[in-house]
């Protein structure tokens, strides 16, 4: 069953096709914006330059770079009268990035969301908890038009306030919830602090998780601690945010979305394209938004495209999980080191409970990494000998992973900082001490 069936099942040809009509119409918008139709006409470029799906390589990048330089409104491709709704990232350190959406727009967005939604499972029959900021953040407001597109009854409960979540699911028979995977780990930790069992004492079948990048080890922790499915999904505030990417009942890939989302992935150095399969930047143009049009966009996510047709039979390419960011990495004593390698070694130790941060320093005049992980209640009573004996025992493991040798330390559950938006998981110290 799919949601849109004609549009879900395209054959290949048809959806080239549809691309090139798209991605000529996306051009020719864009080329209404003052940044983009000022640089097209500098290199000779029109919605003319495009014949075919690799002609999008004739085309400069975007980055959030440019995003920021030409703040607000560099970017609009309609007169901003037509505008209806604007989402933005926090913009604590400079301007933020902000994307404007037209009816149009918006529609097309609460579309591709119910879309996503229903290739996991969820139906109108479900009553769907929305634990996520609304406001600017993209994942509130565009998880709740998706939710309503659909037909489910919504709980629009908004980010963070445990207990409150915990009240909701039992008084309203909560069947599926969204949430970021840090937070769901916090919650099962009230669960258990207010004497119930998610698996027993709730409705739950589904979790759809996104938002910030997990492992493999991490969805497979929540699915064990709620008793549910936990679905992959996949946005970004430039796209529009959530919705762009999704995990089907199969979970074999997340569908990425080709009839509004021209995708490449490209060697982040070289930036020439990689083959399928191989992992690289996914670099992405929107071919369905008209106030805002962005080309080539950079999105900096690490990922590769997926061989292979998927047995729920639809014919999008289907993106593996998000590895990292390339802007993510950092180096450590000649190593380089991805937060989720990291994040892989401690989900698959029983011991460690729901968080962790890594904090880079320069100690003696050498860089340390210093991973705090959070120990689960039950574990954390005093006992040093224990306590050594799994300290010795996540070192070794990252040791094994990284190449590096962590100090590690063990806190007690809940003592790191909690955040209601993505968790904050590298403290980067050695640029302060060494300047």
């Amino acid at each position: 069953m799919y949601w849109e069936n004609e549009l879900e099942t395209l054959k290949r040809t048809d959806l080239e096709k549809l691309q090139v009509k798209r991605l000529k119409n996306t051009i020719q918008a864009a080329m209404n914006s003052s940044y983009y139709g000022n640089l097209y006409k500098q290199m000779g470029l029109s919605a003319d330059s495009v014949k075919s799906v690799s002609d999008i390589r004739k085309l400069p990048f975007t980055t959030k770079q440019n995003l920021r330089d030409n703040f607000p409104y560099g970017f609009l491709g309609l007169p901003q009268k037509e505008l209806i709704r604007l989402h933005s990232s926090s913009g604590t350190t400079g301007n933020p990035t902000v994307i404007f959406h037209n009816r149009h727009d918006i529609d097309s967005w609460a579309n591709l969301m119910a879309r996503s939604l229903f290739c996991a499972g969820v139906r109108d029959t479900d009553v769907f908890q929305n634990i996520c900021g609304y406001g600017l953040f993209t994942g509130g407001l565009g998880f709740q038009y998706g939710i309503e597109r659909l037909g489910c009854l919504s709980i629009p409960a908004g980010a963070g306030n445990s207990q409150r979540q915990i009240k909701l699911m039992q008084d309203y028979g909560t069947t599926v919830a969204h949430a970021i995977p840090s937070y769901l780990n916090r919650l099962f930790e009230v669960f258990q602090e207010e004497g119930f069992d998610p698996r027993k004492d709730t409705k739950l079948h589904t979790f759809v998780i996104g938002a910030e990048p997990h492992t493999e080890e991490q969805r497979q922790r929540i699915e064990e601690m709620f008793g549910v499915k936990a679905y992959n999904s996949f946005g970004l505030s430039e796209m529009n945010g959530p919705g762009v990417a999704f995990e089907c009942t199969y979970q074999n890939g997340l569908h990425i979305w080709e009839d509004a989302f021209l995708i490449e992935i490209i060697n982040p150095d070289t930036l020439e394209p990689v083959a399928d399969g191989e992992i690289g930047e996914l670099v992405m143009t929107t071919l369905d938004r008209q106030a805002m049009p962005l080309i080539r966009y950079r999105t900096r996510d690490l990922t590769r495209i997926l061989p292979g047709a998927c047995a729920c039979g639809r014919t999008h390419v289907r993106l593996d999980r998000i590895a990292g960011r390339s802007d993510d990495m950092f180096i450590v004593k000649g190593c380089n080191i991805f937060p989720m390698q990291i994040e892989g070694v401690l989900m698959k130790i029983p011991e460690v409970g729901a968080d962790y941060l890594i904090t880079l320093e320069t100690i003696n005049g050498s860089d340390e990494m210093i991973i705090e992980v959070e120990v689960k209640k039950d574990w954390f009573n005093g006992d040093i000998t224990r306590l050594d004996k799994l300290s010795r025992l996540i070192t070794g493991q990252i040791r094994d992973e990284v190449l590096v040798k962590p100090l590690v330390r063990l806190v007690e559950p809940g003592s790191l900082p909690k955040s209601e938006g993505k968790a904050v998981r590298v403290k980067e110290l050695r640029k302060a001490l060494n300047s």
